[in-house]
């Protein structure tokens, strides 16, 4: 089993910045991935970006050039930096840590929210 948790969320004018961070703990040599996802109210939850063990990071469209996300994947840590926030990223943000091989297995933090006022 693996534990996360997330944290760093808040209130931010838009144009602002916020930085997410996660820590795994236990069996963390299973996890193959890790990233954010968000969900905002009556929507359902969205990729927001992903890395690998390896370092291999994807996004979504929508936050491509404003929010980076790095760690390491082996030290169970993942962040997220967002800057030139958006009223529209307004949402609860989750970390999740993934096993991908031989079978799926995800695991997900409580979730901390993003609130971006315009």
């Amino acid at each position: 089993q693996v534990q996360l948790v997330d944290s760093g969320g808040g209130l931010v004018q838009a144009g602002g910045s916020l930085r997410l961070s996660c820590v795994a703990s236990g069996s963390i040599f299973r996890i193959d991935v890790m990233g954010w996802y968000r969900q905002a109210p009556g929507k359902q939850r969205e990729l927001v970006a992903t890395i690998t063990r390896v370092g291999s990071t994807t996004y979504a469209d929508f936050v491509k050039g404003r929010f980076t996300i790095s760690g390491d994947n082996a030290k169970g840590t993942v962040y997220l930096q967002m800057d030139n926030l958006k009223p529209e990223d307004t949402a609860a943000y989750y970390c999740n840590a993934a096993r991908v091989w031989p079978t799926r297995e995800d695991y997900w933090g409580q979730g901390t929210q993003v609130t971006v006022s315009s």
